[in-house]
């Protein structure tokens, strides 16, 4: 199990530092309930107190959840934080649903990784002290407890929206942990959290702080119109879950450091992967204090953190529709990329009625497959490249599942026809979440670097230096892709005419 220093963990608990939240749990042995650092909760003293790395250590040691603090409403610690690139794949797919159900299987999700089922056990009793089945039964429950807190679902209806196999095995396992019935949790002001007819909404937390004004003019630019809006500080967009089609609208409560997500649809069971879905767009995950404090040490870089410290990196709503944005941007501007895309959404995207402007859904790997392509306006190679991606992305269901590295990534990637490094980069940074990639050869980096050394660079130079930046070139990326885009027109065109 990870070593904690019992000491710092306790002075940190003392003054409540935020910085700590989601970064251990307490438990006190006196009353078996265990807690998030920031608990308002009288402080118990240091010997009655058992610090764990992970929600999951200290349920799977026979501790229950705080009902005052809510442990499940802590922040995420970032997957790679403190963990094997195994375990942060492993905890991926766990978010996905991979062994929810009556009938999950630790042996499959190993074989899914590469690994043994002995050493994918052993890796994570190191880097969390819990067994995956207990970070499987621990998500289950604190996403329930979430949902019943937050929420007026039935608890049928959370039962099954949280993972479990019965609304029996939820039952008990809430008798066993709480002692009382799931129910007896849920607080009579739930229902007010309802954003209305149809609607969920939760509250998500994060570690800040959060540069919302930037990752919403990320997404902005990039907004295909009919299935993304970006308006009045909101983002919201379609989805298909299953055989239902929703809507999902995020919004930034920075005094509660959370997101509010409300989701809209007649669906229960893909409800934790939507919420795992946004988490990803949003990188709620991310630790931008340790990110930022390591890219810092480059002098070159420091500024650009020091003048937007909570900086994260937008992900992709779905994978095969961020690998299409990826081709269709290849060689030429955002601006342009995005009118490609929404020529292919009108020609081959589901109407839908979602209202708010929002009128398709992204078309599926199968309808970009049998489409024909030849009257979309995009180059021949360009399209035919978009036929081999559906192709493998229906021949392979894990085409973009999180592999040994961003390496072997790419090298997946580079094997479907017309899918280059840059390409295939950036479908490993945004889609992938791969934490290190680094688009070679991207202008709008290039760009942002001469800016932020104050000289014209080259590609050559850029990725050299980029080396002392990782494991965290992805963030180095999206600072320098910040610096082009903020940069004045006339400064832009300056700095590419001299790297001309």
């Amino acid at each position: 199990m990870s070593e904690l220093d019992a000491a710092a963990c306790y002075r940190a608990l003392v003054t409540r530092d935020a910085r700590f939240d989601g970064r251990f749990f307490v438990a006190v042995t006196t009353t078996r309930i265990y807690c998030r650092p920031v608990c308002p909760a009288p402080t118990a003293k240091q010997s009655h107190c058992r610090f764990f790395p992970s929600a999951a250590a200290a349920q799977q040691a026979g501790f229950r959840p705080c009902l005052r603090c809510r442990p499940e409403t802590a922040p995420e610690h970032a997957a790679w934080h403190g963990t094997s690139n195994t375990v942060s794949r492993a905890l991926a797919l766990i978010a996905d649903g991979e062994l929810d159900g009556d009938d999950a299987d630790v042996e499959v999700l190993a074989a899914r990784l590469g690994v043994g089922e002995r050493h994918l056990r052993r890796l994570f009793d190191k880097h969390l002290g819990a067994s995956p089945s207990a970070v499987a039964q621990t998500r289950r429950v604190l996403f329930a407890k979430h949902l019943i807190h937050e929420t007026s679902l039935k608890m049928s209806e959370i039962a099954f929206a949280s993972g479990f196999g019965s609304v029996r095995r939820f039952n008990e396992t809430f008798q066993k942990l709480y002692k009382k019935p799931p129910s007896a949790l849920r607080r009579k002001s739930s229902a007010a959290a309802e954003a209305g007819a149809g609607g969920v909404t939760l509250r998500l937390r994060y570690r800040p702080p959060y540069d919302w004004e930037s990752m919403l003019a990320f997404l902005a630019a990039r907004a295909i119109s009919g299935v993304e809006r970006v308006e009045d500080g909101r983002y919201a967009r379609t989805f298909r879950e299953g055989d239902e089609v929703g809507t999902v609208e995020v919004v930034h409560a920075a005094r509660e450091q959370s997101l509010l997500v409300t989701v809209r649809g007649g669906f229960v069971r893909g409800l934790p992967r939507i919420v795992n879905r946004v988490r990803r767009v949003f990188d709620l995950g991310a630790d931008v204090g340790a990110i930022g404090a390591h890219l810092a040490g480059d002098p070159r870089l420091a500024p650009l953190i020091a003048a937007r410290p909570g900086l994260r990196v937008a992900g992709g709503w779905d994978a095969f529709e961020l690998a299409v944005r990826a081709v269709l941007g290849q060689q030429v501007t955002v601006a342009a990329a995005r009118k490609l895309v929404e020529k292919l959404v009108q020609a081959s995207g589901e109407a839908v009625l979602a209202g708010r402007g929002l009128t398709r859904l992204f078309p599926a790997a199968e309808s970009v497959a049998r489409a024909d392509l030849t009257a979309f306006g995009a180059p021949a190679a360009r399209l035919a490249t978009l036929t081999a991606l559906a192709r493998a992305t229906l021949a392979d269901p894990r085409l973009f599942e999180p592999t040994d590295g961003v390496e072997r990534t790419i090298a997946r990637l580079t094997r479907i026809a017309g899918i280059g490094e840059w390409t295939a980069a950036i479908i490993a940074l945004r889609a992938v979440r791969e934490p290190d990639a680094f688009p070679p050869g991207d202008r709008g980096l290039e760009r942002g670097y001469a800016i932020a050394v104050g000289r014209p660079t080259s590609t050559a130079e850029l990725m050299r230096n980029a080396e002392c930046w990782r494991p965290f070139r992805a963030y180095a990326a999206q600072h320098l892709w910040v610096t082009d885009a903020s940069a004045p027109a006339e400064r832009k065109e300056a700095r590419r005419a001299e790297s001309h």
